[in-house]
């Protein structure tokens, strides 16, 4: 388990390939600011050991318990990303005395169900993981670009990124599963239901090339009080690409709502 920093406990929650360590620039700038707990999702390497088949979606929400448990919390602020985005808009809707505020990053529209594309690729993880992989930096390069003028500082950030992407693989069976389990929740009725501070955080319009920004903006319509920023300069992943922006718009509103007596155990 990811556990770093000081100041209000924030929980960091991965995306669909699961693994933490995608998100290590934004993990470093956000320990500035905030008590970061982070972990890789059910059953990747570095996680809890493999889900529950029968339960579903709800092995998530044992994950951030067991999370917060192990950090001595009994609540704390929620940040999901992408995929994580449902994974912490479940949680808050079912468990909200343990929420102190909720961020949901660039996520899929609430009412999102799988289209044809993602059906073909459920029905063959392994085969067509490949063809997934050499497409993504086709959509990603423009936002990668957009900040990095520089062709030479261009190719040093590409170079890291897929050197973090190679050395902590995502598994291609488990990106299925979550998405079955994913397409079996009522995300539209968990808005109703958030109560906790929310903020909706996305990039540029123009920049995002996997999830439209526009989709993602019906959190703020569904989910009573949601405040919005769009981050400049970035897209799908400016949590990487940006990840000071992207911190400082998270920890501000971490901070803005975080519980006063918010415990913490010290270990003897």
């Amino acid at each position: 388990m990811v556990d770093r920093g000081n100041g209000p406990p924030l929980v960091l929650i991965p995306g669909v390939q699961g693994r933490w360590e995608w998100m290590g620039p934004a993990v470093d700038a956000l320990a500035a600011r905030c008590r970061v707990i982070s972990e890789s999702l059910v059953g990747d390497a570095g996680g809890m050991p493999p889900p529950d088949p029968a339960a579903g979606f709800e092995n998530h929400l044992t994950w951030v318990d067991e999370l917060l448990d192990r950090a001595s919390l009994k609540y704390a602020a929620l940040c999901g990303v992408l995929y994580g985005g449902w994974i912490a808009l479940h949680y808050a809707a079912t468990r909200p005395e343990r929420v102190t505020s909720l961020t949901l990053t660039s996520p899929p529209p609430p009412t999102w169900r799988p289209t044809c594309h993602v059906e073909w690729y459920l029905r063959a993880p392994h085969l067509l993981s490949p063809l997934f992989a050499l497409s993504s930096p086709f959509r990603l390069y423009p936002e990668i670009a957009a900040p990095r003028p520089d062709v030479v500082d261009r190719l040093v950030f590409t170079a890291r990124h897929l050197a973090r992407v190679t050395r902590y693989p995502f598994a291609p069976s488990r990106m299925a599963e979550r998405v079955r389990a994913a397409a079996e929740v009522d995300f539209a009725a968990d808005c109703q239901r958030v109560t906790a501070p929310t903020h909706v955080v996305t990039g540029q319009e123009s920049l995002d090339r996997v999830v439209p920004v526009s989709s993602t903006r019906e959190y703020v319509d569904d989910i009573r009080g949601a405040r919005y920023t769009a981050l400049a300069g970035t897209g799908h992943i400016g949590l990487v690409t940006r990840p000071e922006r992207f911190a400082v718009a998270v920890a501000d509103f971490v901070t803005a709502h975080a519980a006063v007596d918010t415990p913490v155990e010290v270990p003897a």
